[in-house]
């Protein structure tokens, strides 16, 4: 018996080994007429047992993920795995290729275009595939992130509250697998479109990540996810030797509010305050932005909208108004529970 999908020729979803192909994602321009862009993906089935869905590079200027899951296309053996693991590199190969968070193709963020159509743009045939084949493929899902050239996130895993007491208990459960140092927790479906909803909308428990960011890979940061990605991989059953276990450290866990963001309300020139993981209290400086052209113009200062955690930090300094310049996340200690409201 196999098992194909018309947009990833070539892979038997139902076959045991190693395969490595392509999601063939139309799109014709001026540049191109009826060309591919092809997204990589690996398949690696070991015979029965659970089915994990791996992603990166669902923005194309975040890196951690994509060394990571590229690493394990590399290293890992089939006989390795119990079930199956579906990889996406790279899935929005237009955006990486760019090191952008959305390609100059479509100018689309791949993260908000889920469940996508199958007669749209690049992001939405990819959405498309991801909402309608492979997750529902799958028992598992991780999408590694980080902040991107835009921001710095205190490293942790990120997941959506929810949205059943049974999804919410195999989330936490993966949260403490992981074993980042932070976990980010939203309400849920936060963000219209995102992976994350479409995998509570498909019942499927999922971990995101936000790892950093600058634009850069952080050596510490990569190598705790790398412990952290086979130790998960090892509790969702689908790795037979995850590794030596290892003393899991307290994780902090803290909440994103639609208080957290602090916006400017001045263009210039930005100086963070403060620095990612401080504690504050409410009204403490946390920015403030500097005119570039009024000499004479004394700075604007910005200040915490409530007691938190800097969970998030802009990392370019020119900002308009409107730009986020920090957020401030509820602080829930290292025991939080609550994920169903």
């Amino acid at each position: 018996m196999s098992l194909h999908i018309p947009r990833i020729p070539g892979i038997d979803f139902a076959a045991v080994g190693k395969q490595l192909g392509y999601l063939e994602i139309e799109h014709s321009d001026n540049e191109n007429d009826a060309a591919v862009i092809p997204s990589p993906i690996a398949v690696l089935s070991g015979g029965d047992g659970p089915t994990v869905l791996l992603i990166a590079g669902t923005h194309g200027d975040e890196y951690e993920g994509q060394i990571l899951l590229q690493e394990l296309i590399r290293t890992l053996n089939p006989d390795e795995v119990t079930g199956r693991l579906i990889i996406l590199p790279a899935l929005n190969i237009a955006a990486v290729r760019e090191g952008r968070r959305v390609s100059s193709v479509d100018r689309v963020n791949l993260n908000r275009a889920l469940p996508g159509r199958a007669d749209g743009g690049p992001a939405l045939q990819i959405a498309s595939i991801v909402a309608g084949e492979l997750i529902p493929m799958a028992d598992f899902v991780m999408d590694i992130h980080s902040g991107g050239i835009a921001s710095e996130y205190v490293p942790s895993a990120f997941v959506y509250q929810g949205p059943t007491p049974e999804l919410w208990a195999e989330k936490a459960a993966a949260v403490a697998a992981f074993n980042a140092p932070y976990s980010v927790v939203v309400k849920p479906m936060l963000k219209s479109g995102s992976i994350s909803g479409a995998a509570d909308r498909a019942g499927v428990p999922m971990i995101s990540t936000e790892l950093g960011g600058r634009g850069t890979v952080f050596l510490p940061i990569l190598n705790r996810a790398r412990t952290g990605l086979r130790s998960l991989l090892g509790h969702w059953g689908v790795l037979k030797d995850a590794g030596p276990a290892t003393a899991r450290a307290p994780i902090q866990w803290v909440e994103l509010t639609s208080q957290s963001p602090v916006h400017s309300t001045m263009a210039g020139i930005l100086e963070p305050v403060v620095e990612l993981g401080q504690k504050v209290t409410a009204g403490d400086l946390v920015a403030r932005v500097h005119s570039v052209e009024e000499l004479e113009r004394p700075p604007k200062d910005f200040f915490s909208p409530m007691d938190g955690v800097v969970a998030i930090v802009r990392h370019p300094a020119l900002v308009n108004v409107g730009t986020t310049v920090v957020n401030i996340a509820v602080d829930h200690g290292t025991s939080y529970v609550k994920g169903n409201s």
